[in-house]
């Protein structure tokens, strides 16, 4: 099953234009393909840092400030090169609810926090617990992933001034239709051939480019109108201003921000530690959890003082980003700083570019991001794996990503547990007058009554032996099982020998009092012990 998976996994990131270039050596040519990989990225991430700040409720050069800071130290501090980071829309559909009651003041503050939390993460080197996250939940992310991007792009094909924020993100508003909408999808279908072509014919310029930059020059050239750029704000503006967040600094201003602080923390740590991963299977690199927490940590902090809403990995510009040929942290430096560039000088040919482009970049983005091989192996994983895939998958698309990645793991682990739970049994061997219980399978909370239903004290003869070779004691209610076994043979006038616990298990009984022993008369499984029921005491023997 796990096979099947990885498999899935990976031929789902083998395409052509993914290949592994870490081993490529560093020269004129990859520094190129670096830099024009980081002006595709910018491109991309100037209409989603501006809607993901009206879905948050502040001013378009927040969110565009955002993911310049987030980006650029990210890019040269973060875990994974390659990656890429900025606003994001999974933070500021939480960021709106504290920005409708309290003041953008109050979201400074409260990213700045958010930041020194994920900085502890990092220091404490909590980053590690993403291994627990298993493979079908990361199927589930990717492909809830890629429907949420596809749907984020649905409010393009609206006409521009008439989708408004209700307070829980961007609604309403009117429908392209008749002439507009044709030629909208038609720009986004050419974009989309372009993209598709462009690497058959030349990889001198990464393909999602080219696309923005042949529909960009057409749409100018021949005055169509089209949704462009400018149409949802203006990008003008001028270096992030250092600002300290204008709130009281007392306790009651701590209260408010925290709970905001601490579920922005974990949902941009956990979409960063995810996306991490996911880079990783496509550039063949391991390792860097804790160090990217810190990265995350310092660029928050950093745009809390610098008047931005602070940001995470971005699932959809870091598959951009690979597949337009970025691995180093010089695309991610370059996509940083061309934004800041349009920012500061280029917004007025910026505000030009059609939306219909960008869109289909995003689109493309979907089709190679959605694991498409997840679909075929449903049907041959177990079903417990097949159920999870498709929950975080719908999670992640009704609600967000933090949501689901916390559902799946505990339905991933409660299923783990009632596996392992059904697994305990006993091999019965009588001779002798006398009775083994050959116990297999882990002995736990799950599998605890189980273990005592395995036994007939009644019926049993007087010397009775639990040998534990083909089992395992994990946790407490494994050992209060062994004890109720024991009190119950004890209570009958019976003896009971209790063989090849292992060191660890040893040590567990012996930590919480159970046993009292020297282990030195079994040196091949560390111990062996006689249970008299005479006097009720533990003692080494065979």
């Amino acid at each position: 099953m796990k096979r099947a998976l990885m498999a899935a996994f990976a031929n789902r990131v083998a395409m052509p234009d993914l290949r592994v270039m870490q081993d490529e050596p560093f020269s004129m040519g990859r520094v190129r393909i670096e830099v024009l990989s980081g002006l595709t990225v910018a491109l991309a991430l100037v209409p989603e840092a501006v809607a993901f700040a009206f879905v948050a409720g502040v001013h378009p050069l927040v969110g565009l400030y955002a993911a310049f800071m987030v980006g650029l130290i990210t890019a040269v501090f973060g875990g994974r090169p390659g990656m890429i980071s900025g606003a994001t829309g999974a933070l500021a559909v939480v960021m709106v609810a504290l920005v409708a009651q309290h003041g953008v003041e109050y979201l400074f503050a409260t990213v700045v926090l958010m930041g020194i939390l994920q900085l502890i993460a990092g220091a404490m080197h909590w980053g590690k617990f993403i291994r627990l996250v298993p493979h079908p939940v990361m199927l589930g992310f990717v492909n809830g992933l890629a429907i949420v991007i596809f749907l984020a792009q649905m409010t393009q094909f609206k006409v521009p001034g008439t989708v408004v924020n209700t307070g829980h993100g961007m609604s309403g508003g009117e429908w392209l239709s008749g002439s507009a909408l044709f030629l909208m999808l038609s720009l986004v279908a050419m974009t989309m051939a372009i993209i598709w072509v462009m690497p058959r014919i030349t990889k001198f310029i990464p393909a999602p480019l080219a696309g923005i930059g042949i529909v960009a020059i057409l749409v100018i050239a021949l005055g169509l109108d089209v949704p462009r750029v400018g149409d949802l704000a203006s990008i003008k503006g001028g270096l992030p201003p250092f600002h300290i967040p204008q709130v009281p600094l007392n306790w009651a201003t701590f209260e408010i921000i925290l709970p905001y602080a601490v579920i922005l923390a974990a949902i941009g740590l956990i979409e960063s530690l995810l996306t991490l991963n996911l880079v990783g299977e496509i550039t063949g690199k391991r390792g860097g959890a804790s160090q990217e927490c810190l990265a995350q940590g310092a660029a928050n902090v950093a745009t809390g003082f610098f008047g931005g809403m602070g940001g995470c990995a971005m699932i959809g510009q870091s598959m951009i980003n690979v597949k337009s040929g970025g691995r180093t942290r010089i695309a991610g430096i370059a996509a940083a700083l061309f934004l800041l560039s349009f920012i500061l000088f280029a917004s007025p040919l910026i505000e030009q570019i059609p939306l219909a482009a960008l869109v289909g970049v995003m689109f493309m983005v979907v089709i190679g991001t959605f694991a498409w091989n997840s679909l075929t192996i449903l049907r041959r994983v177990p079903f417990n794996d097949a159920f999870v895939t498709i929950l975080v998958t719908i999670v992640t698309v009704a609600y967000d990503l933090a949501i689901a990645v916390v559902v799946g793991v505990i339905v991933s682990a409660l299923s783990y547990a009632w596996n392992n739970a059904r697994r305990i049994d006993a091999h019965i061997d009588e001779a002798d007058g006398e009775k083994v219980y050959r116990v297999q399978g882990p002995l736990f909370f799950g599998s605890a009554d189980g273990f005592a239903e395995l036994f007939s004290v009644a019926s049993d003869p007087d010397n009775v032996v639990v040998d534990f070779a083909g089992s395992r004691v994990v946790d407490q209610s494994a050992l209060q099982a062994i004890e109720a076994i024991a009190a119950k043979y004890e209570a009958a006038g019976k003896r009971l020998q209790l063989r090849h616990l292992s060191r660890d298990c040893h040590q567990l009984l012996t930590r919480a009092g159970h046993l009292m022993v020297d282990s030195d008369d079994d040196p091949d499984y560390e111990l062996a012990v006689d249970y008299e029921v005479r006097t009720g005491i533990l003692d080494s023997g065979h």
